[in-house]
């Protein structure tokens, strides 16, 4: 099979190789550090959600709060669903399932 390189014909494929995989590796590192979330934040965010579900009960109605209770509860449930389909045990599932949920409070708080 010929290949290609951007190099030219007499490029080192397993230089480019690693190359490749280098790059790949600090691409989804980037992408770790942009959804890392540590448990304060996920506090904040779980507070925020709990101010914001009694602020809706008691302007609109405890029908609208509850729904968005529901909402971050179903989505906490998928979550944890899916943590412990990719083999994490207990706590740990619980912990990434909640950091899931709540880690987002760092985006909209200073």
């Amino acid at each position: 099979m010929d290949q290609q390189w951007p190099e030219g014909p007499n490029a080192d494929p397993d230089a480019a190789r690693e190359r490749y995989n280098a790059d790949m590796r600090a691409s989804r590192g980037a992408i770790r550090e942009l959804f890392r979330a540590e448990l304060p934040i996920a506090h904040r965010g779980l507070m925020l959600v709990a101010v914001a579900t009694v602020f809706v009960s008691v302007v609109w109605s405890p029908k609208t709060g509850a729904i968005i209770a529901g909402g971050f509860a179903a989505l906490f449930a998928v979550a944890l669903a899916v943590a412990l389909l990719s083999d994490r045990r207990r706590w740990g599932a619980a912990r990434a399932a909640y950091k899931v949920t709540f880690g987002w409070a760092d985006w909209i708080t200073p």
